[in-house]
This record gives C-alpha cells, structure tokens and sequence, in this order.
C-alpha cells in the first residue's frame, strides 16, 4: 500500500521514466522497460515526443509495449522507416538526439552498463544480447536515462563487462526504489529522489558501492491514480495483442 493508491515497484519505476520524456524531444528508445516508459509518456505526458528505434521507426506511436525494436507496432505506427545506417549517422552520430532511453543488466557508480555477460566472458553465468545500439547512444545523445531494478546484482562497484560507457551529457538512473542523477563534476551517481515508502537506508543496500546522498534529496511524486489506470491498460492492451500475434497459424 502506498498512500491511498496500490501500485508496484515496477509501475512507480515505469512512470517515474515516463515523466522525463518532453514535448518535441527528439527520443532514442531501447527495447524492454524503455519501450514501456515510452508507450505510456506519449498517452500521459508528451504526445509530441519523436520517438525513434534502432531498426529504422522514426515517430512512431506505438499503442503497445513492442516485443522487439522489429516488432511491426513500430513501423505501422511510423512517420518514416529510415536505414539503419541513417539512424545511427544522420541522427545519433549528427547530434539529433535530445535523450536516449537505455536499461541494462549492471551498471557501475560512473554509469557505466555492461549488458553483455554476468560472470566470466569466457565462462559466463549469463550471456546476454550485447551492446546493440547502446555505446553509439552514450556517446552521442545529449542526455542519457537509465531504467533498471536497483539491488546489490545490478549497482556493481566494478561490471563484470564493459559494454557501453557512460555518457558525457546529463545521466539519469531511475529505478524501483528511487532516482540516481550524476554528479556534473565527477560523474558519479548520487540519489537525489526516493520513492515513497522507500527508505534511504533501504536504497544503499541495494547499492554495491557508498552511495552519495544528495543534501537536497527530495520524495518521488507518488502515481496518481489516472497514471495507474493509464499503465494497467496499457499493460491489459499489450498482452492482448502479443497473445494474438504469437499464436500459431
């Protein structure tokens, strides 16, 4: 229970992501928590955000989570399908990209992600899809957010791979437990939001390097109940259309 209204760890993650997407920003989306953040921005909060995808979809609006930056939701809902080649060259590389949205499997106090493998490279615990597009995101985009559950497994004070580097603009870790920001000089993560019903001590646990606390840190609004509504039938719509379209013909 959280105030008045119930709601997970996940959906305050998810809308506290989708809040940071603006009107006429120009967006680079991941796949996965990123892609859902990105659904439900453009239904609540920033209808005029240019969403753009990896495979080519340039201000899509998609009305589902999509399975895959290949998933067709992303084309039909497109104002233009570009190469690949002009997605990472005439607008990452050309510096037309406001945001980048990213999740990832470790990252590190610099924000620096590994989503490549967990243990050994050569004797991994866990192999898993690589880079992608996200090194030519960090190095490019001018500001840079995060989405990822927040424990001990995933805040490393050292990765396990270095997959993509942090980004040299403005960084934003936004996870289940609360809001990470880096430091303009340093570069290194502090906590400047909690969620509430959250506890800072509860939030440096799952951390796996001394966590800095920002003095001015601050409570995440919590969701209101047309954010949840929106986020459930969101969720409702997207399974609906994934367990159509994974039927067998």
């Amino acid at each position: 229970m959280k105030g008045e209204i119930n709601y997970t760890p996940d959906e305050m993650m998810t809308i506290a992501a989708a809040r940071r997407f603006r009107n006429r920003a120009t967006c680079f989306v991941g796949v996965g928590l990123p892609s859902t953040a990105a659904c439900l921005a453009q239904s609540m909060y920033a209808p005029d955000a240019i969403l753009v995808y990896e495979s080519g979809a340039i201000g899509s609006k998609p009305q589902v989570s999509p399975l895959s930056i290949a998933d067709p939701e992303l084309a039909d809902t497109a104002i233009v399908v570009a190469s690949v080649t002009e997605i990472f060259g005439l607008w990452l590389q050309g510096g037309r990209i406001d945001i980048g949205f990213l999740a990832a499997a470790q990252i590190d106090r610099f924000g620096n992600i590994n989503s490549t493998v967990i243990g050994d490279y050569d004797r991994p615990k866990v192999r898993m899809p690589g880079a992608g597009g996200a090194p030519f995101i960090t190095a490019h985009a001018k500001e840079i957010v995060v989405i990822v559950r927040q424990s001990p497994k995933a805040f490393v004070s050292r990765l396990d791979f270095l997959t993509t580097a942090h980004c040299k603009g403005r960084t934003t870790v936004i996870t289940d437990l609360g809001i990470l920001e880096g430091d303009s000089a340093t570069g290194e993560l502090v906590l400047t939001s909690f969620h509430p019903g959250v506890a800072i001590d509860q939030i440096r646990e799952a951390t796996g390097w001394p966590l800095r606390v920002t003095d001015a840190i601050k409570q995440t609004d919590a969701p209101t109940a047309a954010e949840i509504s929106a986020i459930r039938d969101l969720a409702e719509r997207t399974r609906r259309a994934h367990e159509v379209n994974l039927q067998p013909s």
